[in-house]
């Protein structure tokens, strides 16, 4: 027997909604309006295109990260509403040339998110996590996708993207047994990549790098395996490097010392105070 859908299909009358959903959709409806109203008379608004926001999405998009990563929540709910804005912008120049308007834009997302939960929406069983996203994967292959891979965004970073990768190949049942075979494998591929350094011998930079990329794709893949997302484990140490080594620079200047005329040990006496305190440097 198919499960009841409530609200999922057929939206509730205005007057049916409690008092948080109608401050809600009033919020909505303000946003829309004041887009309709800059579309019309802000000279800067009047003369973007989805070509121009591009960018500035994409910009916005790393803000709300980099605010995730700080867990700054005041943070994150103005990038949320610059990321929100964004999205009411493409619909509103789609809707100018007849193609989509923002109500079409929510209901293709709601029927989308009814069809690919059956266990939700309809008769099928998933209890677990990976029995979701295995569901998932297959549908969108039923949808048309003639590979699981078809969905990663050709322009994502290569880190993201690695990760990506292997998450949709799990999703189709591709995939290591246990965390071990997948760090023997990094250990493989790490031998191989020193292989072509070895004392005394030149070495194919091209080959080089490819087996390097494999060191990383293993380690990408191990870190799946233990529940790591290997982009933000790397933005967090860049942080953190950024964080030291401006300590160092700042007090190698209060000291009177140009970073260049310093060696290697003396600088790494600011380095290991900028270590010590830990996260309180900034």
């Amino acid at each position: 027997m198919q499960k009841e859908l409530h609200a999922s299909q057929q939206p509730r009358v205005f007057e049916e909604l409690s008092s948080r959903r109608k401050q809600q959709l009033m919020a909505f409806d303000r946003v829309l309006t004041i887009m309709d109203e800059l579309r019309e008379n802000c000279p800067w608004d009047r003369k973007q295109t989805m070509d121009t926001l591009r960018h500035l999405t994409i910009e916005e998009t790393y803000e709300l990260s980099d605010a995730i990563l700080e867990k700054d929540l005041p943070e994150i709910k103005k990038e949320l509403g610059d990321v929100l804005l964004h999205l009411v912008f493409y619909a509103k120049i789609a809707s100018e040339t007849g193609n989509f308007d923002i109500t079409d834009v929510m209901n293709s997302l709601c029927d989308k998110l009814v069809h690919r939960h059956p266990h939700i929406y309809g008769d099928a069983q998933a209890d677990t996590e990976e029995e979701v996203k295995q569901n998932w994967e297959q549908l969108k292959i039923k949808e048309g996708n003639k590979s699981v891979l078809g969905g990663v965004p050709s322009s994502l970073p290569a880190l993201v993207k690695a990760m990506r990768i292997q998450e949709k190949a799990r999703g189709a049942g591709f995939d290591w047994e246990e965390k071990e075979q997948v760090w023997e494998k990094v250990r493989e591929e790490m031998e191989e990549f020193q292989d072509e350094f070895k004392a005394g011998t030149s070495h194919d930079c091209e080959k080089a790098e490819g087996e390097f990329g494999d060191v990383l794709f293993s380690l990408v893949n191990y870190a799946r395996f233990i529940n790591i997302n290997p982009e933000t484990a790397l933005e967090r140490t860049n942080k953190k490097f950024i964080s030291r080594f401006q300590y160092l620079e700042e007090k190698a200047k209060a000291d009177g010392k140009v970073l260049k005329d310093m060696t290697l040990a003396e600088m790494d006496i600011y380095w290991n105070e900028a270590k010590s305190l830990g996260t309180t440097v900034k």
